[in-house]
């Protein structure tokens, strides 16, 4: 799952407009941009601790929306 370069949150792909958009900062991204800027930006994947966190977060989000938000 790919993580916006801006502020680390989640990115989701929209396929009918083929973009990747940040659920936290709402970026959006095509393919090309997404690789471009990681390539720049020397970006390197989380670490495991950092992973753990974050899907820590993720479940706990999930865990507290009202059942007609999932």
């Amino acid at each position: 799952m790919p993580y916006c370069p801006e502020c680390g949150g989640v990115l989701r792909y929209i396929s009918a407009m083929k973009l990747y958009v940040c659920q936290s900062c709402g970026l959006s991204f095509n393919a090309q941009e997404l690789l471009e800027i990681r390539q720049r930006t020397d970006w390197y994947p989380e670490s495991e601790e950092e992973r753990r966190e974050r899907m820590r977060k993720e479940y706990l989000s999930w865990w507290f929306k009202s059942k007609k938000e999932k």
